[in-house]
C-alpha cells in the first residue's frame, strides 16, 4: 500500500485550477505552493493519496467552485471542503473561534476512511492548530509550515511605527503565535525554506527544538517561467502595460505582490517618487492582484491602493508608473520575460519575507532582483548570485541599491545568466518533492492507530448511545431543590437501558466528586471526569481508564512544572493538598483575572515543560500536561468508545468552560453563565438558557431532545 498524506491549508480561495492570486491578503504564494506540491506529490509511483483539506464558501461574492465539497487536483490527489464558521467567506483573522470545530471533522473524515494518512502537513498558524489537535487525538506525525509566523510579524511592524493594540485588533496576532506554539509543541518536524528562518524566526519560539527544523526550499515550475520569449506574449504585456508609461521601452522596476501592507509597496512607491535618477531611467510596474471597484476591497487592501494613487499624484509620476486593473495568473511568466526583455529589475520590498517565490520565478526568466534582506532572499542570492539586498525599512538604502543595480548593463547581464542556471539546477519541483519524500521517511515514524481505536469492538461502549456530562463544580454545586428534584425525575424517566449515559465533570478528585455526587441522589454515572480532565474513570466500580493516562503522561514532569512557576509566588499560590492531583498542579491566584496567563504559558516554554495552564471562575489555576483538558477527555472518550461527538451534550456557566462549548459536541450555557461565555453564541450548537438554574439545563435538554 502507498503513503497516504494530508495537506491542511485553510485560509484563501483554494482550488484545483485558475488560482486566484492576489485577490485578496489570504489568496497569494502559499496557495500556489500546497497545490504545486500536491501535484508533484501525486505523480510520484510511491504515493497512494493526497488530500487538502481546505474550508467550504458558500458566498455570491466568490465562485461556486469553493462551494463544491470534494473536487479533484489530479489522480490520487484531491480537495475536501468542509464548513466551519459563517458560510461566508471570512478572511483568516476571524477563523479562530471556529477551528475546534474543524478539528472535529477532520477527525471524523479521517476515521470514516479505511486508512488514517502517514502523516498531516498543515500550512500557517490556523492550519498548524488543527493539525496539533488532529495529530494528537489520532496518532499520526504533524509536520508544520509556518509560511509565514507572528513573531516575526509583530516584530516589523512594531519596528515600523504600529501600535500593539492595533495590530492585534487586525491580525488577532496574539492568538496567532499561541497557535504557533501549540503547533510547534505536537509536530514531528517543521519545514523552511531558508535556514534563516530557523536560526532568526522559529528560535523566537518557545516550543521550537531546532532539530526538528529541516530546509527545503520550493521548486520553481520550469514549463511556465523560462526565458525564452515570443512576441506574441510581448504584445499582450505592451497592451496590458503601454496605457501608463509615457516611455514604455526604458527598463522597469517590476514589484508583484498582493496589495497588503507586509509587502511594502507604498514606500517603494515612495523611494523610487524621490529619486531623480530612478524616475529619468526607469519606470515603475505595480502587478497587485486584479480589482474592479477599489471600495469593494478589503480594507487593507484599499488603504494600500490609496497609498499608492497618493504617492503617484504626490510625485507626479503619471506616465511613469502602471497599476494594472487586472491581469490573468498566465500572464505573469510574460510580464517577467517583458521585463527582461527591457534590462529591467524585480524588486520585493517585504518587510518580511519567508522564502519568496516570485525571487525565483523572476529569476527563471531572466529577470534579475533586488529584494528586502529578511529571511529566504538571503538563501536565494546565496544560490543564484542575481542581485542585490537591502534593509527596506530604509529610504534611502532602497534608493541606493536600486540606483546602483540599474547602473551597469555588463553586469545586469551576468546577473540574469546566473539566475536563469541557478534555478534550473538548485530550485526544480522534482528535486523538492524527491527532498521532502525522503525527508519524510526518515524523520517520522509511519503513524498507527491508537491502541483504544478497536476498543469499542472488544469491550462494548459503557456510555451508550447519547452521554449527558454534568458539571458538579458549577450547576450542581449549590442546587436549587424544586430544580434538582425536576432534574432527578427526568434522569429517572429515561430509565437505565444503553440508548443513554451520564457523565461527570470535575476539578475534584474522583473520590470527593463520588461523595459530594452522592448527596444529590441523581443516578448513577457511568463516566467520571476529574481532576480538570487528567483522571477518566468508569461506573460505581472505580475503574481507571490506563490508556487516557499514559496518553496525556507524555513528556509530563510535575515537579518541573512546580519549579518553573516557584518565582510567581508573587502572583499565585499552591493549593491544598486534596486539590492537587498526579498531572494537575493547581494554583490560587493572588489578583483575579487573566493578566498571569502569558506570564505563566512564558515560564513553561523557558523551562520546555509539556503542560498548559488552565484558568476557571478567574482565581482558579490549574497546570496540567500539554494533552490534557477536559474538551480532550470528552474527545478521547469519543474516539474510544465510537461515540459521536454530536451524541454528547456539555454544561457551561462558568469562565474557563469556553474550552467545553468548541467544537461539534452539542451544550447548554445556564442562565446564570459568567458574561466572558457571551461571545459563544455565534457558535452553531450552542444553547443558551433563559430560565434560572437547573430549570435552564433542563430546558437544553429538552431544545436537543434527550429526554
Amino acid at each position: 500500500m502507498g503513503l497516504r498524506l494530508l495537506h491542511l491549508h485553510l485560509h484563501g480561495l483554494f482550488r484545483s485550477h485558475d488560482l486566484e492570486l492576489g485577490r485578496d491578503a489570504d489568496t497569494g504564494g502559499q496557495a500556489l505552493y500546497v497545490l504545486e506540491l500536491v501535484r508533484g506529490l501525486a505523480a510520484r509511483s510511491e504515493i497512494e493519496q493526497v488530500e487538502v483539506v481546505t474550508r467550504l464558501i458558500h458566498d455570491r461574492r466568490v465562485s461556486t467552485d469553493y462551494a463544491n465539497p470534494i473536487e479533484d487536483i489530479a489522480p490520487g490527489a484531491k480537495i475536501i471542503r468542509l464548513p466551519f464558521g459563517p458560510r461566508r467567506y471570512l478572511r483568516k483573522e476571524l477563523f479562530w473561534p471556529y477551528l475546534d470545530d474543524l478539528a472535529d471533522q477532520t477527525v471524523s473524515h479521517l476515521q470514516q476512511q479505511e486508512h488514517l494518512p502517514d502523516w498531516i502537513h498543515a500550512h500557517y498558524a490556523d492550519a498548524g492548530y488543527v493539525g496539533a489537535l488532529v495529530s494528537r487525538r489520532l496518532g499520526v506525525p504533524l509536520v508544520f509550515t509556518g509560511h509565514s509566523l507572528g513573531r516575526e510579524k509583530l516584530r516589523r511592524l512594531l519596528g515600523v511605527g504600529g501600535d500593539h493594540e492595533q495590530i492585534e485588533q487586525t491580525y488577532a496576532i496574539g492568538q496567532r503565535i499561541d497557535a504557533e506554539e501549540f503547533t510547534l509543541a505536537h509536530c514531528s518536524l517543521v519545514i523552511t525554506s531558508t535556514r534563516q528562518e530557523i536560526d532568526h524566526q522559529y528560535a523566537r519560539y518557545g516550543r521550537f527544538v531546532p532539530e526538528q527544523a529541516e530546509v527545503v526550499p520550493p521548486g520553481v515550475d520550469s514549463i511556465r517561467f523560462h526565458p525564452l520569449q515570443s512576441s506574441s506574449e510581448t504584445d499582450v504585456v505592451d497592451g496590458l502595460l503601454a496605457p501608463f508609461l509615457r516611455k514604455p521601452s526604458l527598463p522597469p522596476l517590476l514589484a508583484i505582490s498582493r496589495a497588503v501592507r507586509r509587502k511594502n509597496i507604498p514606500f517603494l512607491v515612495e523611494a523610487y517618487g524621490r529619486s531623480p535618477v530612478l524616475r529619468q531611467r526607469h519606470n515603475l510596474v505595480l502587478v497587485l492582484g486584479c480589482r474592479d471597484d477599489p471600495r469593494q476591497l478589503e480594507k487593507q487592501q484599499r488603504e494600500v491602493f490609496q497609498q499608492v494613487f497618493d504617492l503617484v499624484d504626490r510625485y507626479d509620476l503619471y506616465g511613469r508608473v502602471a497599476y494594472p486593473k487586472q491581469h490573468r495568473r498566465d500572464q505573469i511568466p510574460a510580464i517577467y520575460r517583458w521585463a527582461a526583455l527591457h534590462r529591467g529589475l524585480f524588486v520585493n520590498p517585504a518587510l518580511t519575507e519567508p522564502f519568496g517565490l516570485t525571487l525565483l520565478e523572476a529569476a527563471a526568466c531572466g529577470l534579475p532582483m533586488v529584494a528586502t534582506d529578511d529571511g529566504g532572499p538571503r538563501d536565494i542570492l546565496a544560490r543564484c548570485d542575481n542581485g542585490l539586498l537591502v534593509d527596506v525599512t530604509d529610504l534611502e538604502a532602497l534608493q541606493d541599491v536600486m540606483e546602483q543595480a540599474g547602473s551597469d548593463a555588463d553586469q545586469w547581464r551576468l546577473w540574469s545568466d546566473n539566475g536563469i542556471e541557478a534555478v534550473s539546477r538548485h530550485f526544480s519541483w522534482d528535486a523538492h518533492v524527491c527532498h521532502y519524500l525522503a525527508l519524510m521517511k526518515q524523520r517520522l515514524e509511519l503513524s498507527q492507530p491508537r491502541i483504544w481505536a478497536t476498543d469499542k469492538e472488544c469491550l462494548g461502549s459503557p456510555l451508550g448511545q447519547s452521554l449527558l456530562l454534568l458539571d458538579l463544580d458549577s450547576s450542581l454545586e449549590e442546587p436549587e431543590a424544586e430544580g434538582l428534584a425536576s432534574l432527578r425525575e427526568g434522569l429517572e424517566s429515561i430509565g437505565s437501558g444503553d440508548a443513554h449515559g451520564l457523565g461527570v465533570l470535575t476539578g475534584r478528585s474522583v473520590q470527593a466528586a463520588k461523595k459530594r455526587y452522592a448527596e444529590l441522589n441523581l443516578p448513577s454515572p457511568r463516566v467520571w471526569i476529574s481532576r480538570a480532565g487528567t483522571e477518566i474513570h468508569y461506573g460505581l466500580e472505580d475503574q481507571s481508564d490506563r490508556f487516557w493516562q499514559a496518553h496525556i503522561d507524555v513528556d509530563w514532569r510535575r515537579q518541573a512544572v512546580v519549579s518553573a512557576l516557584a518565582d510567581l509566588k508573587d502572583h499565585l499560590t499552591l493549593q491544598d493538598d486534596q486539590e492537587q492531583g498526579p498531572h494537575k498542579v493547581s494554583y490560587l491566584l493572588k489578583e483575579h483575572g487573566e493578566a498571569i496567563l502569558p506570564l505563566v504559558r512564558q515560564r513553561l516554554r523557558q523551562r520546555s515543560q509539556a503542560a498548559r495552564p488552565h484558568l476557571r471562575c478567574h482565581w482558579f489555576l490549574d497546570v496540567v500536561p500539554l494533552r490534557a483538558s477536559r474538551s480532550e477527555a470528552i474527545r478521547y472518550l469519543s474516539l474510544r468508545w465510537g461515540l459521536p461527538l454530536e451524541q454528547i451534550l456539555v454544561v457551561a456557566s462558568q469562565q474557563g468552560d469556553a474550552e467545553l462549548v468548541r467544537g461539534l459536541t452539542a451544550s447548554v450555557v445556564l442562565a446564570e453563565h459568567d458574561p466572558c461565555l457571551d461571545g459563544l453564541r455565534h457558535q452553531q450548537r450552542v444553547f443558551f438558557a433563559s430560565s434560572p438554574h437547573l430549570f435552564g439545563l433542563l430546558d437544553g435538554l429538552n431544545h436537543y431532545r434527550f429526554f
